[in-house]
């Protein structure tokens, strides 16, 4: 076992084409540290749908140039197998550590395999990438990136030719030709032969973000704005000067791309603390809303003002915003969500007389649904251009929910205010919730496999009325490894991240409102529900 681990890590350490993990490697491999070197040989990062995503390192369980190459060279013989013999794949990346260098050795492997490939001119938000593919008529795109996952990770996204995201089978076909890479020496990777492309495809990009506001509508609201160490800062800055708005006053600490991500612990505006500093800021300067980007700039966190101090609104909350007014503005289309989204979509498109679609988690699956105008999911994405980005986009929502707050201000009104109004006309939707990071994956099976053996009956008080096991599928939805309660007035999904090591679990719970002096009893009522539901949840699942 000990000479079979050295000699793969040597096999792998002889192939690897960066001096800095061949480096990190070879210490290992001297030093004989057969913990850390069986941690990195125990298997492979796993392609799915979510692509790939791990801790940057040596060794095929680690995101690196040698696991990156061979992911390419699997895309470039799967595209081909399916037809595409010479079509462009467009290539993005974020500011992380390695992100260029991934980006630049996918378009290396795609040129060596007889595509063409055109790597976008610096690190740019995830939407610019999935509005290129389209724009440029590609038969795929990669975008590097973790999106808001720590400091130490990268990642690998697929799309293809229609601008979203892989579902299966496709995943799988792409990683059934990545294991049948036995040689990193048998993938061609020439030295030139791609297009890195000028600021045509971000000034197209930017065109069209115009194109999700009213022509003639008010642009008066002031934001905070932070990037969160990220990409996203001068694309928002671009889109809000090219609407007219005023210019957001920036979180200087995070305003600048960097790959260590200094100031918080996540860098994900959901996380504790992650916000704090945009709080500050706008203490200091007395804005209307907060906007945040994620590192990639694909999701949009919004915060406003509740009383003497700053909150951030769920991305349920922003969903139904977003919603509300574009169904104020006439839109026409499908509104679509995740199953782990408020059902409260599905009311505001019922009253409008509007389609609805409710999908498995992830935007790969709200972009598919047939006629979307609008999309979004509860992890703060938003798809608000759905014809020019077919993902979430946290650049036109930001512009969107600032369209919105502005509308508002002209009669004296706010976000909350129009929550408020929404909760009185359909019920209060409350949700929340319960998510456990753990360091070890066996304590998100088993607690899966507790709840699948004792079903809860009753959860907060309230009768289970339905417990179904989504592995099966329903009549409307695909297979998928999760569990979901109906409760008379609530409802709670459980299902492991699909990008991160947590089990999550999605309460909601709908609370009758009769008029606007009801809603501080109402919200009592929503809190308390939740309150219980997590402790009852956390108990039957053992965590």
């Amino acid at each position: 076992m000990h000479d079979d681990l050295i000699a793969r890590a040597q096999t792998w350490l002889a192939e690897d084409p960066d001096p800095d993990t061949r480096d990190e490697l070879a210490k290992l491999i001297e030093a004989g540290d057969l913990t850390e070197l069986a941690d990195r040989f125990s298997g492979t990062l796993q392609f799915g749908t979510a692509g790939l995503r791990g801790e940057l390192g040596a060794g095929p369980n680690r995101m690196n140039r040698s696991v990156v190459i061979r992911a390419a060279a699997g895309l470039a013989a799967y595209l081909k197998a399916t037809g595409h013999t010479d079509g462009l794949v467009v290539i993005g990346y974020d500011a992380r550590h390695k992100s260029a260098d991934f980006a630049h050795d996918t378009a290396a492997v795609m040129t060596g395999a007889g595509l063409k490939a055109a790597v976008l001119p610096r690190p740019l938000p995830t939407p610019v990438l999935a509005f290129a593919i389209r724009h440029l008529g590609a038969v795929a795109g990669v975008e590097v990136t973790a999106s808001h996952n720590p400091p130490r990770d990268n990642g690998y996204k697929v799309y293809l030719g229609d601008g979203s995201q892989i579902v299966p089978p496709a995943d799988a076909e792409i990683a059934a030709q990545i294991q049948a890479i036995t040689s990193l020496h048998d993938v061609p990777r020439p030295t030139t032969g791609w297009q890195t492309l000028d600021d045509s495809v971000l000034d197209a990009y930017l065109a069209r973000t115009d194109a999700v506001l009213a022509p003639s509508s008010p642009r008066t609201a002031r934001t905070v704005y932070t990037a969160m160490h990220g990409v996203g800062r001068d694309t928002l800055l671009a889109a809000f000067a090219r609407a007219g708005f005023p210019e957001p006053a920036l979180v200087a600490e995070q305003a600048d791309p960097d790959p260590d991500f200094p100031t918080v612990a996540f860098p994900n505006p959901e996380e504790p603390g992650a916000m704090d500093l945009a709080f500050a800021k706008a203490r200091e300067t007395s804005p209307d809303l907060i906007i945040a980007n994620d590192p990639d700039a694909d999701r949009c966190a919004v915060a406003v003002r509740q009383g003497a101090d700053w909150r951030m609104l769920r991305g349920d909350e922003v969903g139904a915003l977003l919603a509300a007014h574009l169904v104020a503005r006439g839109a026409q289309g499908t509104f679509a969500e995740s199953i782990v989204s408020s059902s409260l979509l599905g009311r505001i498109a019922e009253k409008a007389n509007l389609p609805y679609e409710e999908t498995l988690t992830g935007f790969k699956w709200i972009a598919r649904v047939d006629g979307l105008r609008f999309g979004y999911e509860e992890a703060l994405g938003y798809c608000v251009d759905p014809d020019g980005v077919r993902d979430k986009d946290g650049i036109t929502a930001a512009l969107l929910i600032t369209e919105l707050a502005s509308t508002l201000k002209e009669d004296d009104r706010t976000l909350l205010d129009l929550l408020d109004d929404l909760a009185v006309e359909h019920g209060l939707h409350a949700t929340d919730q319960l998510s456990v990071r753990v360091e070890d994956l066996t304590i998100i099976a088993r607690a899966m496999e507790r709840l699948r053996e004792n079903p809860p009956t009753s959860l907060a008080g309230l009768p289970v009325t339905k417990a179904e096991d989504l592995t099966r599928g329903t009549d409307k939805l695909p297979p998928t490894d999760g569990l979901r309660y109906t409760l008379d007035g609530a409802r709670v999904i459980v299902r492991p991240s699909g990008t991160e090591p947590k089990l999550k679990c999605y309460l909601e719970v709908v609370v009758p409102v009769e008029t606007h002096k009801d809603l501080p009893a109402a919200h009592a009522r929503a809190n308390e529900i939740l309150t219980s539901l997590k402790q009852d949840l956390s108990t039957a699942a053992g965590i």
